[in-house]
């Protein structure tokens, strides 16, 4: 498996060594010991979740305010185009983004620290998100940044995405922090 940093602090693209041939291909998806070691993070994931979206769906960009969630994320079918922003006030990359494809070909995977805001673009007809959590989902401490905040500046593959009534009510930026 290959780790590679990106321009965020924390965010790491993962690509995985996948084992395929003629009657198809197996992939180590997690193992503790090798991820926390490679990634250089010491978390227990508590939740496991999977979305279904079709294309030009856009879901985020969410974090948790009280019980902040790591994420490790990847694709299983289709494709995704998908987005991290540093939320982190104290951070060195604060308000910077990195966006990544994620795909059931490449097999790459992202992982998202505590504290920053996480969303993606389907891509494809239809997408199957998979994404392990450091914390528990809570209703109450969720928040939603806004997927085109100006002061971002994310440069999405998609100009009027398909997005849910809680995502249209994103806050900029400015007005979280």
């Amino acid at each position: 498996m290959k780790v590679i940093e990106t321009p965020v602090a924390g965010v790491k693209l993962i690509e995985p060594k996948v084992f395929g041939d003629h009657r198809g291909f197996f992939v180590e998806t997690f193992q503790k010991n090798r991820y926390q070691a490679m990634l250089d993070i010491d978390v227990d994931f508590v939740q496991d979740n999977h979305s279904r979206s079709s294309k030009g769906v856009l879901r985020g960009l969410h974090f948790q305010r009280i019980k902040p969630q790591g994420k490790l994320v990847r694709v299983v079918r289709g494709e995704v185009y998908d987005v991290v922003v540093d939320i982190r006030v104290d951070s060195p990359t604060f308000k910077k983004w990195v966006g990544v494809h994620l795909s059931e070909d490449n097999h790459h995977q992202l992982w998202v620290p505590p504290g920053l805001a996480h969303g993606f673009l389907v891509i494809s007809d239809i997408a199957d998100f998979e994404y392990k959590c450091t914390e528990y989902y809570d209703p109450a401490s969720e928040a939603c940044l806004l997927w085109n905040d100006p002061e971002i500046g994310i440069d999405w593959p998609v100009d009027e995405p398909l997005l849910s009534p809680k995502d249209l009510q994103g806050k900029l930026l400015r007005e979280l922090f």
